[in-house]
């Protein structure tokens, strides 16, 4: 009789835009799995814990325990389940819009969240919000002109792509920081649309194990 296939872990913050992404991967995907919430800001940051360190050098969430193997960096980590669970795809089959899907998920996880992210702002003290805004409102203005290229009723035509995994977290970090949202026509309209499906509705911050109960849905 074969041993029980032990379910994935997926260390986790509720609030953590990269760790946003993976739960709707895994949502999407129909794979059941648990998380082990490590909270950004107690006890000095449960990231920088060795138990964590050692699970990612680079203390960061998320950190994903599945088929045996520990992975971080959230795109990795859906590229993976993508590669071995492929159905319902996330990438295109067309390497055009393949191309695409990830060049719009590069710009925002490159070009955005990082500059906006935890690490970051600590060093920036009263003019958080400020560099935030700058941050968010700059990267949004490219991505908005790409979408106007590539956009169907998500980021890259009629199907939900791995480029959309990565919009919808940073909408709501948006959200978050008060940037205006009005010059983006086409990141608000595809934003709502998102939000509306389930996987986005159920890995959504404001529900997770970990969500603080003043904030939680």
């Amino acid at each position: 009789m074969c041993a029980a296939v032990a379910k994935p872990i997926l260390y986790s913050y509720f609030r953590s835009s990269c760790s946003w992404r993976v739960r709707i991967a895994l949502t999407l995907k129909g794979i059941a799995y648990e998380q082990a919430p490590v909270h950004l800001l107690k006890d000095g940051g449960q990231q920088h814990s060795s138990e964590f360190q050692a699970l990612n050098p680079m203390q960061q969430v998320p950190a994903l325990k599945i088929d045996g193997v520990t992975l971080s960096q959230s795109l990795a980590i859906i590229e993976y389940l993508e590669e071995t669970r492929p159905n319902p795809r996330i990438l295109p089959q067309d390497p055009k819009k393949r191309a695409q899907v990830r060049m719009i998920s590069d710009h925002i996880v490159s070009g955005i969240q990082p500059l906006q992210n935890l690490s970051v702002l600590q060093q920036m003290g009263e003019k958080q919000q400020e560099w935030a805004e700058h941050c968010i409102s700059r990267g949004f203005k490219a991505v908005e002109q790409v979408l106007q290229e590539t956009a169907g009723r998500y980021c890259v035509g009629d199907e939900v792509t791995m480029a959309d995994l990565c919009l919808v977290p940073q909408v709501y970090n948006a959200a978050r920081f008060k940037v205006d949202l009005a010059p983006y026509p086409t990141i608000v309209r595809i934003n709502k649309a998102l939000l509306e499906l389930d996987a986005f509705q159920i890995s959504h911050p404001c529900r997770q194990p970990d969500t603080p109960p003043e904030t939680r849905a």
